[in-house]
């Protein structure tokens, strides 16, 4: 097995995690949708991911990662929302525009520079859109979220996550203040013109279910 994977392997095997492929099978047809290419050239692909030891594939059910590949899905998971952090904080880039920069720079890190921009932000445990940053040592934090746009009028929810492939809806959000750690108070739902009355920072905002979706948070009491 390649000690460096290529960068096509590295994009496979993230997808694959992204879709819960550290547990379960994911189908070729979800692995191109998340890789937006055609499902008939992600066969071959998988065939030769389940030669290298990387995934366990079967034919017309899917794929889930190995062990091996969950161990380098996450080393690439690491440096991309490291890199995504270090723009952010310390280059002062805005946080709709860091997925793609960290889309290409996580295949050309180092470990050794992995690990001082790590010490630099002092081990961190989030990237700037509230994403777990998996420890250098492949652990990652499990969360049970919902989508925002599942939560009704009364409830009190804490944003813990946001998409980072969405740079115009981030630009939104941030306006808002939908942001993570902020809390948001369901004040009105109304179905049938399919709008939300949500309260940030004490102010009442109109937000439709499509301006929610993307951020996932969780309920607070009261």
């Amino acid at each position: 097995m390649a000690p460096q994977p290529s960068r096509a392997v590295q994009d496979y095997l993230k997808a694959i995690h992204a879709e819960g492929g550290a547990e379960r099978q994911v189908t070729p047809v979800v692995i191109a949708g998340r890789l937006g290419v055609r499902a008939p050239s992600v066969t071959g692909m998988l065939k030769r991911l389940a030669e290298a030891g990387w995934i366990v594939y079967e034919p017309g059910r899917g794929a889930q990662l190995t062990p091996a590949g969950i161990a380098e899905a996450r080393r690439v998971i690491r440096r991309h929302r490291l890199v995504e952090l270090f723009l952010t904080k310390v280059l002062g880039l805005d946080w709709s525009e860091v997925d793609a920069e960290a889309e290409a720079l996580e295949h050309a890190i180092s470990p050794r520079l992995e690990q001082a921009i790590a010490a630099h932000l002092g081990e961190p445990v989030e990237d700037p859109h509230g994403h777990p940053i998996p420890t250098s040592t492949g652990e990652m934090a499990r969360r049970e979220l919902r989508p925002l746009h599942e939560f009704r009028p009364g409830q009190r929810v804490l944003i813990r996550e946001v998409r980072d492939d969405l740079p115009e809806r981030l630009r939104r959000w941030q306006s808002l203040g939908l942001v993570p750690g902020a809390v948001v108070e369901f004040v009105s739902h109304q179905p049938l013109d399919d709008l939300f009355e949500v309260r940030v920072n004490g102010v009442v905002h109109p937000v439709g279910s499509e301006g929610l979706a993307g951020l996932l948070g969780e309920p607070l009491p009261g």
